[in-house]
């Protein structure tokens, strides 16, 4: 099967000597290695950074020490400590997974990865990570960092993305996890692919496992693992109504749990400031003053990009119900799950702009 001079022995025990000395031990996650500590963070680290991850981790356990904590909450509690990590599907799906497993296990992770990977946002990969670090279950894994090691390892062509070269990678992750030291050696190629089989800087002089490495051999790890067809982001434009009472505070509305910014609060929104009248109509506010557009500025998804701008309108609230929405404070907006945007908009609302328009 592989074609490298390195045996599943000669690499795992040169990854795990070299974790030993290099890799990221102190982790918050890490101490102690609980299943539920260990799934969070993988959750949290999904597209996302560790650097980024440790304060929200540390935030969320605190307010979420455990599963149960987690079940119970509100989930607009769960989206607002989430607030700036984004891909809030993940969050949704976190508050599900602590729901089920309060249900169904006594608040626990089942033993087997095919059944922890049935759960809600977890699949094979981020199953297998949490059983080997928590449990020392043997389960290869195949997150971004690992895909990017065992392509380079093999100078596997194609993305990842495509099922071929994704199961010829599930192949060599198998072949190379090792029997004993599970939690190190899923802690160790991971690490090697975050600090040093780097996506555009790799450090191959410094590779544990250079030797066998065929990309390294050829010269060319930049080739591997094969990149995603580029496609041009589509733009679309949103324009946000910022609606303030005579006391200066902001109406936001809960979106709706499917589709972007999901269950998140958002301020109204029409596709274009002409449609104003009617968003303010349909919700009974009658504008006090004309509408004073703020600086527009662009949030970047996965699939598109999305200029927003920002109209703040002074309204009388007469009519409105807390079921259709709700007023905040701009400056202490409470533990609302806000989206990224939003959130961004309220810093943004200062008092000479409000003396202004009240």
């Amino acid at each position: 099967m592989p074609s490298t001079s390195l045996t599943p022995q000669d690499f795992s025990q040169a990854l795990l000597d070299w974790y030993d000395q290099h890799g990221r031990q102190g982790l918050p996650w890490q101490h102690p290695r609980t299943p539920y500590q260990v799934w969070v963070s993988e959750i949290m680290l999904q597209q996302t950074q560790v650097s980024t991850v440790i304060p929200y981790f540390e935030r969320f356990m605190a307010r979420f020490p455990d599963v149960k904590t987690l079940a119970l909450a509100e989930q607009d509690e769960v989206l607002h400590l989430w607030t700036g990590l984004g891909y809030y599907a993940r969050a949704r799906n976190l508050h599900k997974c602590a729901q089920q497993l309060l249900e169904n296990y006594q608040g626990e992770f089942p033993d087997t990865v095919d059944e922890v990977a049935t759960l809600p946002g977890i699949g094979p990969s981020t199953a297998g990570a949490i059983l080997a670090q928590s449990r020392g279950v043997r389960a290869p894994i195949l997150d971004g960092n690992v895909k990017r090691v065992l392509a380079r390892l093999h100078a596997v062509p194609g993305w990842p993305g495509k099922k071929p070269v994704e199961r010829r990678l599930w192949e060599l992750s198998e072949h190379y996890t090792p029997h004993a030291r599970l939690a190190d050696y899923t802690q160790a190629i991971m690490d090697l692919g975050a600090t040093l089989c780097r996506r555009g800087n790799p450090d191959c002089a410094s590779c544990p496992v250079n030797r066998g490495c065929e990309a390294h051999a050829n010269g060319n790890p930049q080739d591997y693992p094969g990149k995603k067809p580029k496609k041009a982001l589509p733009v679309r434009t949103t324009v946000m109504l910022i609606l303030r009472d005579r006391n200066g505070r902001v109406w936001l509305e809960q979106r709706p749990q499917q589709g972007i910014w999901g269950g998140l609060w958002c301020f109204p929104q029409t596709d274009d400031e002409s449609q104003m009248d009617d968003a303010l109509k349909v919700r009974a506010f009658d504008a006090r003053a004309d509408s004073q557009p703020l600086d527009p500025f662009r949030h970047t998804f996965s699939h598109y990009h999305l200029d927003i701008v920002p109209l703040e309108v002074a309204v009388d609230p007469a009519g409105t119900r807390d079921s259709d929405g709700r007023w905040v404070d701009p400056q202490s907006p409470g533990t609302l799950g806000l989206a990224a945007p939003v959130k961004k908009l309220l810093a943004g609302l200062d008092a000479p702009r409000q003396s202004r328009m009240l």
